[in-house]
């Protein structure tokens, strides 16, 4: 999480303070709290929603499920070494959590503002470096180019659903006028935070 609020340029960088509560999940705390003290999960706004995740409230019957689930560790014993764990609910957190999408959706936004002159292939080779530290590699790269050309041609003829996509998140969508390049190249990025390296390194 830190590090696709990193690669975005949403992570607030503030060095203590008070606890935050990030995105979750409708209907979590209300089903597993009982009824004594506070039983509603009552979400931070504005840059607090972008904190380091060391800051995340954790309820200790109700732990932050999208944490529980990548593998963080429980905090009633001493952990030496975190577990590593590959699920498919795993890659569905990635793929739809707000956290992640909208990430996806503000890293696309600023590739394409920073250097609107270039090619899809420069903003996915970017996008890229920045997540995973390292060059693609030539099939990763033809893959990645043609999920881009699906998407945006999709996008061009789904604008209803173009736009539904860069509305997920508290962040504004800065880039209205071109709704199916951001889109298309959120739904890349987003895919680059599903590979194993982005996950695990």
């Amino acid at each position: 999480r830190d590090q696709a609020l990193t690669v975005s340029e949403l992570l607030h960088p503030q060095v203590g303070g008070k606890w935050v509560k990030p995105y979750q999940p409708a209907g979590v705390w209300k089903e597993l709290a009982n009824q004594i003290g506070e039983n509603k999960y009552r979400q931070s706004y504005g840059r607090n929603l972008y904190r380091r995740s060391l800051y995340t409230y954790w309820k200790r019957t109700i732990p932050p499920p999208t944490m529980v689930t990548l593998d963080a560790p429980e905090r009633a014993v001493c952990t030496v070494k975190r577990q590593v764990t590959s699920t498919p609910l795993q890659s569905l957190i990635l793929l739809n959590d707000p956290q992640y999408v909208e990430a996806a959706r503000v890293l696309a936004e600023n590739l394409i503002q920073d250097s609107p002159q270039q090619e899809p292939q420069y903003w996915i080779r970017k996008a890229a470096k920045g997540i995973l530290s390292r060059e693609l590699k030539a099939p990763e790269e033809a893959l990645l180019l043609d999920l881009y050309h699906s998407e945006a041609e999709n996008y061009q003829q789904k604008t209803e659903d173009g736009l539904a996509l860069l509305d997920i998140g508290n962040t504004p969508n800065l880039q209205s006028g071109k709704t199916a390049t951001v889109a298309a190249l959120a739904v890349v990025v987003n895919t680059i935070f599903n590979m194993d390296e982005a996950k695990f390194k």
